[in-house]
């Protein structure tokens, strides 16, 4: 059922949208936007932590006697290939975590993934002391337990979201994310300097810890699993995603159609343009505002998060828009993403490229903040675009999607640090433009080879499962709509 059939169903609960509590699916949005605003509090740490671990640090000895002390001595490719290392991990567990999900329950994987990473997190000091390998070893095993969290987001959201919430329920569960790069990017610079690095460790792990008890004494797999969920509630949502209760569902992925489809590489390749800005920025911006404009790490932490808020905001703002394109059938499903999806693109690469040609501290800033806030537009265009294809494969393919995004991740850090070897306010900008071509890359791309509907191999699969269970083709409501 499309998101325009499924507006006119009702979920029968007389309050407020505001009133959350009131309905169930609400209850599992917020709690998945808590995981992943302590998943990406965890990840973020070490970016602006390993500034403060780095520089020179007053240390007075006694008689007097003041020295200038680093704790690590890490060059930067050193920094480098340490804030890329999560990735190796993040990589490997994509593909998988489909499979895994399909096998032991997304919300079983999602939670033990994000329980793993909080207790490493915990660890991470430990690990640092230990040398720069043990450090390394950390992050990629943190890599590997973070990796099954998107893909199986999506299939949590497959099996709790209406079509016509999709986009809204989506964006505000990846809101999480950037509320909790605000969080580490604002507290650790300043926990550090009050107390120590470690500490921000510790904060953020022993949140973590706390997430995972309710993630597991709260959420289940699904409307039907879900003993506190309204009987009028389930029936909506199962009704809206064309489910059957008490019907056993048998996952079946057409790897070939998937794996020739042109909308699904579309997918693949915004993801990893949007992605190589995304990281970079993530991981660099800390180290950009002390070299190129001169920051402490208490200030680059604060101003560090300021584009991460504003991508907040906007992804609530992308989300709603785009639900209300589409119910309103002012656009197609197609013209939400493509539209979406490449005015981001092309913004973001605008204001890269100016940013880089000022260099100075305010205007470079606001530049910076605004192609990263622009990028909730992308996340609304390819960041859900997966459900759109194929619901029942919507996990796999966000693990391909990822996987290769997740390569940016890896990449772009590295060739960051490489170029700027110096230090220098040209190396700099050298970077900017790179990314600003990368985003033209995802513009050509995703304009020509996007879709947003359900795509044949899909429907194909779902109609054979459903005569299996004793339904008929007719009866199918997730038809295939014409494009534009």
């Amino acid at each position: 059922m499309d998101a325009v059939q499924s507006s006119k169903l009702c979920d029968g609960i007389d309050a407020p949208r505001w009133m959350f509590w009131k309905r169930r699916r609400y209850v599992v949005v917020l709690l998945a936007f808590l995981g992943c605003m302590v998943m990406y509090t965890m990840r973020v740490t070490l970016s602006i932590a390993i500034v403060a671990m780095t520089e020179n640090r007053t240390v007075s000895r006694g008689n007097d006697t003041v020295e200038y002390v680093q704790a690590f001595d890490w060059s930067s490719s050193v920094r480098g290939h340490v804030l890329s290392s999560f990735f190796y991990g993040y990589l490997v567990t994509q593909v998988p975590a489909g499979v895994l999900a399909n096998r032991f329950g997304a919300t079983n994987i999602v939670g033990t993934g994000l329980g793993i990473t909080a207790v490493l997190t915990l660890l991470t000091p430990l690990s640092a002391y230990g040398g720069v390998g043990w450090l390394i070893v950390n992050r990629v095993l943190q890599g590997m337990a973070q990796g099954v969290t998107i893909p199986c987001l999506h299939i949590v959201w497959s099996k709790w979201a209406p079509p016509n919430e999709r986009s809204r329920m989506v964006l505000f569960t990846f809101a999480g994310v950037f509320v909790g790069t605000i969080i580490s990017m604002t507290l650790t610079g300043f926990v550090a300097k009050l107390w120590s690095w470690e500490s921000a460790f510790y904060i953020f792990g022993t949140a973590g810890c706390v997430w995972f008890v309710a993630w597991f004494a709260v959420v289940r797999q699904s409307p039907e699993c879900d003993r506190f969920i309204t009987l009028r509630e389930k029936e909506f949502i199962l009704k809206s995603l064309g489910i059957v209760e008490g019907v056993p569902e048998k996952i079946e992925h057409p790897w070939k159609g998937i794996l020739t489809s042109k909308a699904v590489y579309a997918t693949i390749v915004a993801g990893f343009c949007q992605s190589w800005g995304f990281y970079n920025m993530l991981t660099q911006m800390p180290s950009f505002l002390r070299d190129a404009l001169h920051f402490e790490v208490q200030s680059s932490g604060s101003i560090s998060a300021l584009p991460y808020a504003a991508m907040g905001i906007a992804l609530s703002i992308a989300g709603y828009l785009a639900d209300w394109f589409q119910i309103r059938n002012i656009l197609t499903t197609t013209q939400v993403r493509r539209n979406f999806n490449c005015l981001s693109f092309i913004t973001q690469a605008a204001f890269m490229t100016t940013g880089a040609l000022i260099l100075r501290a305010v205007p470079t800033i606001i530049c910076i903040t605004v192609a990263i806030a622009m990028g909730a537009f992308a996340w609304s265009g390819y960041g859900v675009n997966a459900l759109d294809l194929s619901p029942t494969s919507a996990g796999v393919i966000m693990g391909i999607v990822n996987s290769v995004s997740t390569l940016a991740g890896i990449i772009a850090p590295v060739v960051t640090g490489l170029l700027t070897s110096n230090k220098t306010a040209d190396e700099w900008r050298l970077v900017f433009y790179i990314t600003a071509g990368v985003n033209m890359v995802g513009f050509v791309v995703y304009w020509f080879w996007a879709s947003g509907e359900l795509q044949p191999w899909s429907i194909e699969v779902q109609e054979r499962k459903r005569v299996e269970n004793g339904g008929d083709k007719k009866g199918f409501d997730n038809r295939l709509s014409v494009e534009d």
